[in-house]
Order: structure tokens, then C-alpha cells, then sequence
């Protein structure tokens, strides 16, 4: 869409007002079902010592609920394009409330495997649907608002963390999973309520806002494309190593001995992996409109090479200094700051690069890289067992982050510069 000579762009208070409501109830949404994700490692302990389960077997589950909720992204994210996000939405709350109540009641592995993937087809929808709306909503501020949304997921767990922490020590895994389910699911549907896409009036005036011209891609034009393959090759490297760390965190401090040693950070003292848990999540949310507002500024190759690349050091200093409890406290935060923004900068280049139209199935066909990049978790905990130690699960770990890092820059770059410069993409405006 262009914008015609001496045109006037005005943005009218009450639309730029609503944008702004949408994007909040969709943070609201996905802080919600944050906990099926960043929560998870939390049970895998307790499940481990009440049936006796090999932990591979267990994180198998973990690899389910992500597969789950990112492999049917795209097919969710169609009905999004064509009916909004409000059905959607409810959808999800229903299944994602259905899921951790099944946890609680599992007696078998079987059970577990259900129960996962009943979430994470639920969370899928949910997340799938708000971060396409956030694009849609704002084209000016991709990369803000797809950070702004995603920082829901990933701080959304920080704030019950030790609660969780607290019930399945005083009740039980079982009671944690049904009451925090519950309330997940049904504040995911109140909110859902309130939902809606940008109507033509308002997607015209922020397309206007945006200077957004181009083509508009449908998915299977997009899949025929070498950048976006790059993009989805690049996604697959970068989110291994932050899954492998949000469903490893727990056992990788228990092996270096840290878990339940008291560590003190500004008059707080908790146990290692408490604050861990507590610090990572919440830079894994700051991280992501961080990033995405820098990336907004500088490109977002740009922001790929540094974030990227601060990841992959902080991996290999964890591996190497991880034993001493307040560094793993803060060097864990740091591999979730370097990770988190790839839930930002992924879904803002896709819709840069292929237009806002069918955003939401576009982005959800990149976001399957997610999925991807899960079935490497379960080989994570076969790797330690094999080798006696995590050293070689770091190692691959930063170099993927390096080696995608590198991409961003020598690859990624001039490949979109190429097809702008042939007017083939839908973001023209690329920033230096």
C-alpha cells in the first residue's frame, strides 16, 4: 500500500486509542498461558520422583506441548486472518484449562502425552492469534509491538513462580497444575471477549502511518521464497538452545549442585534455581520489546548479530562457571535476555519482508521453527547421559547462536536488501 503525493496521514484518536487496548489485552492473554511453557520445568522434578520416570521421557512431553503449539499455528492463524481473534482466543483458554487439569489427575506417561498436546494446540492458538493481531495492529511498530505482546509469554511466568514453587511444596504437583489451570483458562476467555482486528479503516490509516507499500504474500507464494527458509533456518538454530534451557534449567542446576543453595541479590535470598527461575523469566519478557524497539531503530539484522551473539557467550559462561550459585543465577538471566527477542524479531521481519495481510498465518508458518527446534530437547538430556556431563549441549548451544548471529549479517541482510532493491518484498523502507 502507497501512499499517493501530498496525501495527508492522520491516524484518528479513537483508532490509535484501540490499537493500544488490543495490544494490552493480548499481553494480558499470553501472560496467561506462560506458565505451560516457563513453568514446566518446575514439575519435571516432582513428576520424575512420584512415578520414577527417566527425565527424557518426561521432557518428551515438554517436546509435545511445543510441537503442539507451534506446528498448528499456521492452520490457526488462517481462521484468524478470516474471523478474528476473538474465537480463537476462547478456544485456547478452553483447552489450555482442560490440559493442566488432566495433568493433575495422570497416572501415566500416555496421560502426560495427551495432556501436553491438548495444551499446546490451546496455547498455540492463543499466542498464534495475539501476536498476529499486534502487527496487524501496528505496521508503524512492528517490532515493538510483536516484543510488547511476546514479553507476556515470556515474563507472564515470573510473577507466579515462587507461588507455583510454594503449592507444589505445601499440596502437591497435582493441586498446582488444577488451580493454576483453572484460572489460566478462564481469564484467557474473559479476555478474549474483548478482542477484535483492525478494521479497514484502522489497518488503512496505520498502513499510511507506516509508509508500508509492497507486495502482500500469501503463504504459499511466501514458502516458495529462499528468505523465507533462511529465516526459518535461522529460527530452528536459535531456539534450540533457549528450549533446551527452559526445559533443562532444573535438572542443569541440580547437576551442578546449586538448585537449593541461598543466594542474596538486593536484600532477596532465595534458592538458586528459585532466582533463576524468577530473573530469567522476567528479562525472557523484558528482552523482547527491548529488542524489538532497538531493532525498530537500527534493523533488525542489526539487532540479530548483537543479541545473538550475546546469548552464545553467555551460554559458554555458564557452562564454564555455572557451579558457582550466584553466577548461575545471573548468567542464566543472560542467555534468557539474548534468547527471549526471537519471539519479536522473527514474526516482525516475516510480516516486513511479506506484508500484513495474511500476517497471522505467515508468522505462524515461520513460528513453527519453534516445534522444530523442541524435538532437539529430548536429545539434550540423551546427550548428557551419554557424555556424563552438559558441556557438550552448551557447546552446540553457543554455536548455533554464533553461527545464526553471522547470518543475520552476511546472509540475511543482503538477501532482503536484493529482493527490496527488485521490489520484491513488501517493507521497502529497510533501515540501515
Amino acid at each position: 500500500m502507497s501512499v499517493a503525493a501530498g496525501e495527508e496521514v492522520i491516524v484518528s484518536e479513537n483508532s490509535s486509542a484501540n490499537r493500544w487496548v488490543q495490544l494490552l489485552i493480548g499481553i494480558v492473554c499470553m501472560t496467561m498461558i506462560a506458565n505451560l511453557q516457563y513453568g514446566w520445568t518446575l514439575f519435571v522434578g516432582p513428576l520424575h520422583d512420584a512415578f520414577g520416570w527417566k527425565m527424557a521421557s518426561i521432557q518428551v512431553a515438554f517436546t509435545i506441548f511445543v510441537v503442539c503449539e507451534t506446528w498448528l499455528v499456521p492452520f490457526e492463524g488462517y481462521f484468524e486472518d478470516l474471523f478474528g481473534p476473538r474465537p480463537l482466543v476462547i478456544f485456547g483458554g478452553v483447552l489450555v484449562g482442560i490440559a493442566w487439569a488432566l495433568n493433575s489427575q495422570i497416572t501415566g506417561l500416555s496421560g502426560l502425552y495427551i495432556a501436553q498436546a491438548i495444551g499446546g494446540i490451546g496455547a498455540g492458538a492463543i499466542y498464534g492469534s495475539c501476536v498476529g493481531n499486534a502487527v496487524k495492529w501496528f505496521p508503524d511498530h512492528r517490532g515493538l509491538a510483536a516484543g510488547l505482546t511476546a514479553a507476556g509469554f515470556g515474563i507472564g511466568s515470573a510473577l507466579t513462580i515462587v507461588p507455583i514453587s510454594h503449592v507444589i511444596a505445601a499440596h502437591g504437583y497435582q493441586n498446582a497444575f488444577l488451580y493454576f489451570g483453572i484460572i489460566q483458562g478462564i481469564v484467557v476467555c474473559i479476555c478474549a471477549l474483548l478482542l477484535r482486528s483492525p478494521n479497514k479503516d484502522d489497518a488503512y490509516q496505520a498502513a499510511l502511518a507506516a509508509g508500508e507499500q509492497g507486495r502482500q504474500f500469501a503463504p504459499k507464494e511466501m514458502l516458495r521464497t529462499p528468505l523465507f527458509w533462511l529465516l526459518y533456518a535461522m529460527f530452528v538454530m536459535m531456539a534450540a538452545g533457549g528450549l533446551m534451557a527452559t526445559a533443562q534449567l532444573a535438572p542443569i542446576a541440580k547437576d551442578f549442585g546449586v538448585a537449593k543453595v541461598p543466594v542474596s541479590f538486593f536484600a532477596f535470598t532465595m534458592p538458586a534455581l528459585v532466582f533463576a527461575l524468577a530473573l530469567d523469566r522476567t528479562l525472557n519478557g523484558l528482552t523482547r520489546p527491548f529488542f524489538g524497539w532497538v531493532s525498530d531503530r537500527i534493523g533488525r539484522e542489526s539487532t540479530m548479530f548483537i543479541a545473538f551473539g550475546v546469548e552464545g557467550l553467555a551460554i559458554l559462561a555458564l557452562s564454564k562457571y555455572g557451579h558457582t550459585p550466584g553466577l548461575f543465577v545471573v548468567l542464566s538471566g543472560l542467555v534468557f535476555f539474548g534468547w527471549g527477542e526471537i519471539y519479536s524479531l522473527f514474526p516482525a521481519t516475516c510480516t516486513d519482508s511479506f506484508g500484513s495481510k495474511f500476517a497471522t498465518t505467515n508468522a505462524g508458518l515461520l513460528y513453527t521453527a519453534k516445534g522444530t527446534a523442541a524435538l532437539l530437547v529430548p536429545f539434550s538430556s540423551k546427550l548428557t547421559e551419554w557424555t556424563g556431563s552438559w558441556h557438550l549441549v552448551f557447546l552446540i548451544a553457543a554455536g548455533l547462536n554464533i553461527v545464526t548471529a553471522l547470518l543475520a549479517i552476511f546472509v540475511l541482510r543482503p538477501l532482503r536488501r536484493k529482493y527490496a532493491a527488485a521490489g520484491k518484498l513488501s517493507y521497502t523502507d529497510l533501515l540501515e
